[in-house]
């Protein structure tokens, strides 16, 4: 593969599942830390965390020398963050809250060059190893993968016709906000939830697409993974950290 061939889009083109961790530190040191760990992804926060563009151009960065591949979620659709996070280096996008296939069409838009889309130009980005890579602009579209998320009611009564917009290639289902939607909020392993998923899982397939979740409860990962994820986050860095540290203090305490 050369250096522009997404290899997480490759892998599940495949049939490959796609292990990946969940990073919200912020950090390129702990970013590149667990990036040697053996994960095939992992995903940049910029949602909920306090990431920024030059903490995310900095992870990438931080990743660019292992096989581990870089997915960064957005904030929101807003096209001129999806730019600069493309420009940047990022192949894989993750955008979050996506409800219908109108919104799911203008996400897809603004990862593409006019006339297939509205992203704007710029002649030596870093994806484009600053001007190094010749072929960039006419390549790149091939090689991004867009995963959309569907957190909500609404996205799962129009989950057929978003996960059949042209262009959308993974579709990633949000189990906080879809379980507070549901009336169960902080319950993500209640049943009515994990049915629901799994029904949202084998409609996703159905349509030909990859489906994608976070859980760190390792049954719920495996039980997804039965049901037909193909990229599937089973933990943090937070909350590695947090619940690694809190078990090592209570070992000393007791």
């Amino acid at each position: 593969m050369d250096s522009l061939t997404n290899r997480f889009k490759a892998a599940l083109a495949q049939g490959r599942q796609q292990i990946g961790l969940w990073c919200s530190l912020a950090s390129p040191i702990s970013t590149e830390v667990v990036a040697g760990a053996g994960f095939d992804w992992l995903l940049l926060d910029m949602e909920h965390s306090a990431n920024d563009l030059r903490d995310i151009y900095a992870q990438l960065q931080a990743m660019m020398e292992g096989d581990t591949h870089p997915m960064v979620r957005v904030p929101s659709d807003d096209p001129i963050t999806i730019k600069r996070i493309l420009d940047a280096g990022a192949q894989s996008l993750m955008i979050p809250n996506i409800d219908d296939a109108e919104q799911a069409a203008r996400v897809v838009a603004a990862t593409r060059y006019a006339p297939r889309g509205i992203r704007g130009f710029s002649q030596a980005p870093r994806a484009a190893r600053f001007g190094r890579i010749k072929d960039y602009h006419t390549r790149c579209e091939a090689e991004i993968f867009v995963a959309v998320q569907v957190e909500s009611r609404r996205a799962l009564d129009n989950l057929d016709a978003i996960a059949a917009v042209e262009g959308v290639d993974g579709v990633f289902i949000g189990p906080g906000d879809l379980s507070t939607s549901l009336g169960h909020v902080g319950q993500q392993g209640h049943p009515e939830v994990v049915a629901t998923i799994e029904a949202a899982v084998a409609r996703i397939v159905r349509a030909g697409k990859h489906a994608g979740i976070l859980t760190p409860s390792e049954e719920l990962a495996r039980r997804y993974i039965a049901a037909g994820t193909r990229f599937t986050a089973v933990g943090s860095d937070m909350g590695l950290l947090a619940r690694g540290s809190e078990a090592l203090a209570a070992r000393f305490r007791a």
